[in-house]
């Protein structure tokens, strides 16, 4: 039997995930990062990616989250995220037009390019969970 640890996903708009699990796969600031059974305490803040929670050795549940903190201690995890959706609510055509829409601002001397590379970097991430 797997070792199992209690994981957690909150948004500001509720709870995406309570639950056990074998894995957390996190796109933490400074890379990637996987935490386990036992994993030493740690806090980190998040980047743009996706959360791989390993719920056994065949099942994944993924989220693409545009940042926020992880908390690991004691085997249980807690994560809190800006934004965060599970593959399956992603609407990929609209992640595909917030795509395009962002790669043209990239080229408009006028517009915001931080904010324009940041919605290009989320958009890339819906796509990139979705699929």
């Amino acid at each position: 039997m797997a070792n199992l640890f209690k994981a957690q996903i909150l948004t500001p708009d509720g709870t995406l995930f309570d639950g056990e699990v074998t894995g957390v796969q996190v796109p933490g600031s400074n890379g990637d990062f996987l935490m386990l059974f036992n994993h030493a305490p740690i806090v980190s803040t998040l980047g743009i990616g996706p959360v791989i929670l390993k719920i056994n050795d065949e099942t994944e549940i993924q989220f693409a989250i545009t940042g926020g903190f992880v908390e690991m201690n004691e085997n249980s995890m807690t994560l809190l995220a800006e934004k965060a959706e599970e593959a399956s609510a992603i609407d990929v055509k609209e992640a595909r037009r917030l795509y395009d829409d962002a790669k043209a601002r990239m080229k408009d001397k006028k517009a915001d390019l931080e904010l324009a590379e940041r919605d290009l970097k989320i958009a890339k991430n819906k796509l990139r969970v979705a699929e």
